[in-house]
């Protein structure tokens, strides 16, 4: 189980949606659990606030930011956001380096983040690159550097929306039983997309089935799921 975990998402809510459950856990383990957005999700993930008349850009990322806190609070973890715009969602240059210095600054032992396809979305594969490219300058690729490093963390890909069209094979169940009256808490503080909730809170059941097949356990109820990009390090099987 990992003692710091970060999850990274292209807007304000995916970290409730896809990681919402292991960030509670981290937490409700000792852990310190932490969220850091690349954006609000202003402009392309917040389609029930746009039906408001007279709606603003700077009025929907403040209702977003309140939303994301209240969310993250429920999980026990703290959340940031870089605001750096969305659909496009762009990290270059001073972007790239402020994404990496936030990960060197909160020095994850495991961050989970996006898959590198997503034909419905197209902030989520430019957020995957991003995280990727800055782990590895935030790790100097695990060896002695001119500048400050972290130790490499480990990096997993949450579950996209559609996983059979966006790369994505599970390799890893969490049992997220204990904490999911805290992973709902914090979806439902998600008003501006509401219409996810249901599917979610459905995953979590479908994906325990999966889990509780792999591995006999009956006790586990409700399940996310990850899929590694980077192998293990063990000292034995």
């Amino acid at each position: 189980m990992s003692t710091r975990l970060l999850a990274i998402g292209a807007h304000a809510a995916d970290f409730v949606w896809r990681a919402g459950g292991v960030l509670a856990l981290t937490d409700h383990n000792g852990g310190t659990a932490g969220v850091l957005s690349l954006s609000y999700g202003e402009r392309g993930e917040s389609g029930e606030l746009w039906k408001e008349p007279a709606q603003t850009v700077e009025n929907v990322k403040r209702i977003r930011h309140a939303e994301a806190e209240r969310a993250a609070a429920h999980l026990g973890a703290d959340f940031r956001c870089l605001d750096l715009g969305d659909y496009p969602l762009e990290v270059e240059g001073e972007a790239l380096a402020r994404l990496t210095d936030a990960i060197r600054e909160f020095a994850p032992d495991t961050i989970v983040t996006h898959t590198d396809r997503d034909p419905f979305n197209p902030d989520h594969p430019v957020a995957f690159a991003a995280v990727e490219r800055a782990r590895a300058l935030a790790a100097g690729a695990g060896v002695d550097s001119a500048f400050d490093t972290i130790a490499p963390p480990q990096l997993l890909l949450f579950e996209p929306h559609q996983p059979e069209l966006c790369n994505f094979t599970p390799t890893t169940f969490v049992d997220i039983t204990p904490v999911i009256d805290r992973k709902r808490a914090a979806m439902e503080e998600m008003k501006a997309q509401s219409y996810l909730q249901t599917y979610y809170d459905q995953r979590a059941e479908q994906r325990a089935n999966h889990a509780r097949r792999v591995s006999a356990n009956k006790e586990i109820r409700y399940a996310e799921a990850f899929m590694r990009v980077l192998p293990q390090v063990l000292t034995e099987l």
